[in-house]
């Protein structure tokens, strides 16, 4: 989560700056704020990526654990396996 403030607050800054460069016609700022901006931006699609992933990994992983639980008669394993599902959810929607 703290990376994810991370990117977007760098992205802001690199657009305030951006912003701030263009109107005061300094192109120098201009062009860092734009990088910073792009940069910050890549990296929260990078990050979006990733907790996609693991999210369904761990819906994957949820279901199998329900499945096998439910076959074998281990509810503790298939509750698990519940809330591993919820979580990998939860995961794909951030």
């Amino acid at each position: 989560m703290t990376e994810r403030i991370s990117n977007t607050a760098n992205s802001y800054m690199g657009g305030a700056k951006q912003s701030i460069g263009e109107t005061i016609g300094n192109s120098n700022l201009a062009a860092s704020g734009a990088q910073q901006k792009a940069q910050a931006d890549a990296a929260q699609k990078a990050a979006d990526a990733k907790t996609n992933a693991e999210g369904v990994g761990h819906k994957v992983q949820g279901t199998v654990q329900q499945n096998v639980g439910s076959l074998t008669g281990n509810t503790s394993m298939e509750a698990r396996g519940h809330a591993n599902e919820v979580r990998g959810d939860l995961e794909r929607k951030v």
